[in-house]
């Protein structure tokens, strides 16, 4: 097994589809979407294979690919996966079908400016999404830092057009067009500040002789974390943490933290359901993986130097981002805030610097991403019906379209982290791991998981709840034939898609030792690659045995001694 190119097949084979799917004749868009679709199932079947054959008892990193590529620079055609980078592989690769299948409809998207119901292309709209999906997937398994900035960057390009040439019902097309340039200026501004530090790395690699030949340096993740840990990098502490700086700031960005988040509720408005959740579930992933693969491991010391101030904006995202969501309007801008929130536990759990906070970080990845899709997919469908995305729009929804409204208040409860569901588990590994080093930030962080209830119930209550009430109608309190008619349940297409995040958020939420057993080696290995120890338990001190506290000789408790 260790001899196929797995990895290769498991990014090429999305891009591949992609290029196919672009040559194909536009009139042919229903087997276009069959062929997106049959692709991405193809991908989660090698997605399958690569996570049957890791070894959790074996080396750290697996099914690892070593080629020349710039050999004059020191960079190569490295792949590899660890148990943090495998589950969020595997989350990618399920995804991916899922959202195909949901937005089966999606290009179809009236330009309200040109006066005109124009279909967009399916063979753009589907392409990009598997343009991104392999750019995702190079950016997980590279184990080369040139390669993976280069995916890293690369796949701002079809976010771009997925923003910014398919929107939602009702988004006009200058809205989607900001919202897209502020997502591109955002990330490029991270990037740049990026590619600065990862020139200076080149430089400090080549000053320290790690490359194959005198004078040359290496971006070999692998061999650049040995001398980091080992320092035997040839730079002050001043340089590396400069250096660890530019890959914060870009990690920041895409994660994304407070105060650089500003991109992500627009964004994720503006555009289709679908590409905000592949924006929110997947993209956004790579940035949090990237500062547990990176700046952890290349910068340790400057990570601990950085760790506090990291830690406290990330209490600031948790509470600012649900805060925000109360005070929301629009069902899809309260979604988005909320995952701000969500992001701030995955950082703070990372910059924990402990176990079970990184444990909990990593497992939160992936529950965030099924959670996230499965709220704001449900959401999607329900306005597609509709075109309104204002709260106070809707109501009753539950009395017409039970289906709709029970799948949305699991979703709804599993943003909360309600026990049984599983980012219970992950936000609870977040706590337990945050609270040794960090108790203050453990202490405020925990009004949020109240903040969240607030949110999430209110707003079932508000929509699905009380009198019917559809937008365009005068609202009666009405619940009669007429607004049956014009409020459907979910079809065997949306229920499709929705049952198997469900299904994943209870399984994940009553037995997760499967992904643990996983994630927790490799979060191990990153600990002690950095040499970063477990913080002693907080235990109450003995206290002196008093002669006061020896029952006196001859006594009552000293003879049934």
């Amino acid at each position: 097994m260790t001899t196929v190119p797995w990895l290769t097949i498991l990014w090429v084979l999305p891009l591949l589809g992609a290029a196919v799917i672009a040559a194909l004749p536009a009139r042919q868009s229903s087997a276009v979407r069959a062929l997106a679709l049959a692709v991405s199932i193809a991908v989660l079947v090698v997605a399958v294979i690569v996570a049957v054959g890791f070894d959790r008892a074996g080396e750290r990193f697996q099914f690892v690919e070593s080629h020349d590529w710039i050999p004059s620079f020191g960079a190569g055609y490295r792949l590899g996966v660890d148990g943090i980078a495998l589950v969020l592989v595997l989350l990618t690769a399920a995804l991916v079908p899922l959202l195909l299948a949901a937005g089966w409809h999606d290009h179809r998207v009236a330009d309200e400016e040109a006066g005109s119901a124009r279909p967009r292309s399916a063979h753009t709209y589907v392409a990009l999404i598997l343009l991104v999906e392999s750019m995702v997937l190079v950016s997980f398994t590279a184990l080369d830092i040139l390669l993976f900035y280069v995916f890293f960057e690369a796949m701002l390009v079809p976010m771009y057009f997925l923003i910014g040439g398919f929107g939602s019902p009702g988004t006009p097309r200058a809205d989607r067009a900001r919202a897209a340039v502020k997502f591109l200026l955002y990330n490029l501004l991270g990037g740049l500040v990026m590619l600065a530090a990862l020139i200076g790395l080149y430089v400090v690699t080549a000053r320290s002789g790690l490359g194959e030949t005198a004078g040359v340096g290496t971006f070999d993740v692998r061999t650049v974390t040995a001398a980091a840990v080992a320092g035997d990098l040839d730079a002050t502490p001043a340089v590396l943490g400069a250096l660890c700086f530019g890959f914060l700031v870009a990690f920041a960005v895409k994660a994304p933290l407070w105060p650089l988040h500003g991109w992500l509720p627009d964004a994720a408005v503006r555009t289709t359901p679908v590409a905000a959740v592949l924006m929110m579930a997947v993209v956004d992933k790579v940035g949090t993986f990237g500062m547990l693969r990176y700046c952890l491991q290349l910068f340790p010391d400057a990570s601990v130097t950085f760790a506090p101030v990291v830690a406290t904006l990330a209490v600031i995202g948790i509470v600012y981002g649900a805060m925000l969501a109360i005070g929301q309007t629009d069902v899809m801008r309260l979604i988005a805030y909320t995952s701000i929130s969500h992001f701030g536990f995955i950082v703070l759990g990372i910059f924990a610097l402990t176990a079970q906070g990184q444990a909990g970080s990593t497992l939160y990845m992936v529950n965030h991403g099924i959670s996230t899709a499965a709220l704001f997919l449900i959401a999607g469908f329900l306005v597609s019906r509709h075109g309104d995305r204002t709260i106070a729009a809707y109501g009753g929804v539950q009395k017409i379209a039970p289906v709709l409204a029970g799948t949305f208040l699991v979703a709804g409860l599993a943003t909360l982290s309600l026990p049984g569901l599983a980012p219970f588990v992950s936000e609870f590994l977040v706590f337990v791991g945050t609270y040794p080093r960090y108790r203050v930030a453990a202490v405020i962080a925990t009004p949020a998981l109240v903040l969240s209830a607030l949110y999430v119930l209110w707003l079932y209550q508000r929509m699905m709840g009380g009198p019917v009430r559809l937008p365009g109608r005068d609202h009666d309190g009405d619940d009669g034939a007429e607004h049956t008619r014009r409020l459907s349940d979910l079809v065997p297409r949306e229920i499709a898609v929705v049952a198997p995040l469900l299904a994943l958020l209870l399984v994940l939420g009553i037995y997760p030792k499967p992904a643990l057993d996983v994630i927790t080696p490799a979060v191990d290995d990153t600990l002690v690659s950095i040499d970063i120890s477990r913080p002693e338990p907080v235990v109450p001190a003995e206290r002196p045995i008093a002669e006061s506290d020896v029952p006196a000789h001859g006594s009552e408790e000293g003879e049934a001694e």
